[in-house]
């Protein structure tokens, strides 16, 4: 197989004073460069996902090593065969992940413990532990780490207050959590710390990381890793697969996404293709029939063809 292309997934928090100026920088050397992804910058710094050829991702983390703003940036390398985006994207944001704190926290002041994957393995199994996966609930679904906590949230802002919800299951314990590539955790184990949990450590580097460890090899990780591409899912255990994610209608094994038809819905649904066609790719009766189904328009269907679906559903 050709592994031409690569992506990589980064991050930094650094103060940034002028993040208008450092878009617009960014935007032009990507597109002169041949990247394809998505950026995000803030005052607070950056996050991105970016692919292309090798030599087109190696001039990139060299620019960006010899940037004096994101000198020393982590990148998290994947091999690829092809481009895991559309176009390229450089957008300014408030925040680099959106939490929406009334008191912000600087991950740069305050954040939890960082573990290297061996020690978040080992930490894993201790007593007195809990794992809450920093994640939204369709990420987990699809794959998580084995026997840690689903937050019921569709979105990571909906976190701390889930968290409050919750407080019981975590008092006097050890916390790990952990997110994609680390970027959500830096903020979100800084506000467990200001929250006043005393024992709080994250997964440093992510998922993405401990999947590609030599050492841990991705054990313990059940299902696939939610990414946020073209390809929506990439593994993670290196010793074992283990699908965790179940076919939204049937309930059987299963690890494809699918957006409901509905887009006033787009609720992600895990379901097999013959499910996607008998469904009419669709989370509901109310969204199957909405006027604006895109897989009822995407596949030309007359009235009649979806009258005759939905007879043969309720049959």
């Amino acid at each position: 197989m050709n592994q031409d292309y690569r992506v990589l997934l980064y991050y930094k928090y650094v103060h940034i004073e002028n993040p208008e100026e450092v878009q617009q920088e960014h935007l032009q050397f990507c597109n002169e460069l041949g990247l394809k992804g998505r950026i995000i910058l803030a005052s607070e710094g950056i996050n991105g996902t970016v692919s292309g050829t090798v030599e087109q991702t190696d001039a990139y983390i060299k620019y960006m090593d010899e940037h004096p703003l994101f000198a020393g940036t982590v990148f998290k390398i994947d091999e690829a065969t092809e481009h895991a985006f559309k176009k390229m994207r450089v957008r300014l944001r408030p925040e680099l992940v959106t939490l929406r704190l009334e008191d912000d926290v600087d991950p740069l002041e305050t954040t939890g413990k960082h573990l290297k994957p061996k020690e978040f393995f080992e930490a894993m199994q201790r007593e007195d532990t809990v794992v809450i996966d920093a994640r939204n609930d369709y990420e987990y679904d699809l794959g998580h780490f084995r026997g840690a906590i689903r937050p019921d949230i569709l979105n990571f802002r909906d976190l701390p207050d889930w968290i409050r919800e919750n407080k019981e299951q975590f008092e006097g314990k050890k916390i790990l959590t952990y997110c994609t590539g680390g970027i959500r955790c830096e903020k979100f184990s800084g506000w467990l710390v200001k929250e006043g949990f005393e024992d709080v450590s994250q997964l440093e580097g992510g998922i993405v990381t401990y999947g590609k460890d030599p050492e841990v090899q991705g054990d313990l990780w059940d299902g696939q890793l939610y990414v946020f591409d073209e390809r929506i899912a990439v593994p993670v255990n290196q010793k074992e697969h283990v699908v965790v994610g179940k076919d939204y209608y049937t309930g059987d094994p299963c690890e494809r996404y699918v957006n409901c038809a509905n887009p006033e819905c787009n609720k992600k649904i895990l379901c097999s293709e013959e499910n996607e066609h008998r469904h009419l790719r669709s989370c509901s009766h109310e969204c199957r029939t909405h006027p604006r189904n895109r897989y009822v328009a995407q596949h030309g269907l007359t009235e009649e063809e979806v009258n005759e679906r939905l007879m043969n559903l309720q049959a």
